[in-house]
């Protein structure tokens, strides 16, 4: 099963997170249905064949065809970091020269009176004069970059106008698009943000996943922990295969919905699941089962045109020397495995990949479903709002597969690439052979290729074990409201036309008013809100 912290880091990296957010949101369920990881997998008869690459492809396949249909429960961490971008200036593992103005012509002269304040600095910190001969080699050393940066300028300025003219690699490397480096001030806010903000942010999941009942549970939550400050938020999640439901927990949005729209709320939102119907009739029978299989036939299809060469077995102990570093606490759960799978793509091999996907996934339901894939007539954007037939199931739906097939068509005339950039899964199996846990690093690089930066990285590791039957799904609610009822949820499809008509009959708030005003169904239904 790959959570909403697996999918969001495989659909969001690089420029193609437009359509894989599009696809991400369009197959909630059927993500959730990429499950169990706990399936036994063969052993080889001999070491050789076993550490094979092409075993290494087989015996994933496998165990990831195998999760679909089997229950499980998961615990997701994500992490964020952008440390790499201050760390390779600061210990000079940088391959690129970094800007220290906003101006090519004036870098030289910044660069040399920014080093030569810090040496000051470093002085005065010393408590010795600048002119000491402690520094006189580093004076030195600042004077003759600054003469060799003025000569390397010259030359890549005369470079413009005559191709002979030689420049230093490195040089000419910074001056050339010098608009879009990497500056000192950039790599302050890095470490500012991360310290800050991404360090103390930690966003985790957990739940079951039982497809042969039609449910599955999620847990998701965001703490906050710096020295002075500690804070966490979670929201309950609760999806009903069978039925087509998703379950929110109401409180949550209790005092929003009070304050803004139903100021006759009060306690009514307390202890309750917010019942939200996926489909409201408008969809052809059978849709969501076709989604899914249509996302499992893409997703065999792409996997067995990957290049058995993205795929090796590592040993636990090397997870300890990749770079950057693993985060500590999920570096602790993935070392105890007993083999671990790799899969390496670079970035042109997961964009075709995930063209691939989409062009299989789209060709599919267009076949069985033409209708969802009509060109709608063309509207601006305030008639699409007023037309009450925008916010169906169905509607929502064909706008979902026409942004699809837009961003197929961006790619395949675009075409667009970015350089030095991975894509790594890692998958742990324990001595049973089963599949415990998997682990996706994505870089999010700068898309510009003048730009080399190193940025946000995002890393994702997700744990897998069997059901406890003495676990409940969510710790923190009562165990009266475990599992969702009628007599424990709001059903959003009874509810909203109660609060129309409280509108309707000259209540709610001005917030509300204007709100109600704009929905094409209420003005339908009632005209316009007073």
């Amino acid at each position: 099963m790959k959570t909403v912290h697996h999918t969001i880091a495989q659909r969001l990296p690089f420029k193609t997170k437009n359509n894989l957010l599009i696809t991400s949101a369009f197959l909630t369920g059927a993500l959730l249905l990429t499950g169990c990881q706990s399936a036994s997998l063969g052993q080889s008869n001999t070491a050789a064949v076993k550490q094979a690459p092409s075993m290494a492809k087989k015996t994933l396949e496998t165990a990831l065809q195998k999760q679909r249909r089997q229950s499980f429960s998961y615990h997701s961490n994500l992490e964020i970091g952008n440390n790499q971008q201050f760390i390779d200036a600061d210990t000079n593992t940088g391959t690129e020269k970094m800007a220290a103005s906003d101006y090519v012509d004036e870098h030289c002269e910044e660069a040399h009176d920014q080093a030569y304040a810090a040496l000051i600095l470093q002085a005065e910190q010393q408590k010795k004069d600048i002119l000491a001969v402690d520094y006189d080699t580093k004076r030195d050393s600042i004077r003759q970059s600054y003469f060799e940066c003025v000569d390397a300028y010259h030359a890549w300025d005369d470079h413009q106008y005559d191709s002979d003219v030689k420049v230093a690699p490195d040089y000419q490397a910074l001056f050339d698009n010098y608009e879009d480096k990497q500056r000192p001030l950039d790599r302050k806010k890095a470490q500012l943000l991360d310290e800050y903000l991404l360090k103390p942010l930690s966003i985790d999941s957990q739940g079951i996943y039982q497809p042969m009942a039609g449910k599955a549970t999620m847990l998701a939550s965001a703490q906050y922990q710096a020295r002075n400050h500690h804070s966490s938020i979670n929201q309950p999640i609760y999806m009903d295969f069978k039925n087509g439901d998703i379950y929110l927990w109401a409180d949550n949005f209790a005092i929003l919905n009070s304050e803004l729209l139903d100021d006759k709320l009060g306690t009514k939102w307390q202890n309750k699941w917010l019942k939200i119907a996926i489909d409201d009739g408008t969809l052809p029978k059978g849709f969501g089962g076709e989604v899914i299989k249509s996302h499992f036939a893409a997703l065999d299809a792409t996997y067995d045109a990957a290049p058995v060469s993205q795929f090796n077995y590592v040993a636990p102990d090397s997870l300890a020397s990749l770079s950057p570093k693993l985060p500590a606490h999920q570096l602790s759960a993935m070392l105890p495995s007993d083999q671990i799978i790799r899969r390496v793509q670079n970035f042109e091999d997961y964009q075709t990949s995930q063209q691939k996907y989409m062009q299989i996934f789209y060709g599919r339901i267009s076949e069985k479903y033409p209708e969802l894939v009509q060109e709608p007539e063309p509207m601006t954007a305030f008639e699409s709002i007023q037309n009450p037939k925008a916010f169906t199931s169905k509607s929502i739906v064909q706008k979902i597969l026409a942004m699809i097939k837009d961003q197929m068509h961006e790619e395949a005339t675009t075409g667009e690439t970015v350089a030095n950039t991975e894509v790594q899964e890692l998958y742990g199996f324990d001595k049973r052979g089963q599949l415990k846990w998997e682990h996706l690093r994505r870089q999010l690089d700068n898309t510009s290729e003048a730009n080399n930066n190193k940025g946000m990285r995002i890393d994702v590791l997700q744990q897998y074990s069997a059901i406890s039957t003495k676990d409940l799904a969510f710790p923190n609610l009562p165990s009266n409201v475990q599992t969702p009822n009628t007599s424990n949820s709001i059903d959003l499809r009874k509810y909203a036309p109660e609060l129309l008509q409280y509108y309707q009959d000259g209540n709610g708030t001005a917030v509300g008013k204007m709100v109600f005003n704009m929905l094409p169904m209420v003005r339908e239904r009632f005209g316009s809100v007073e």
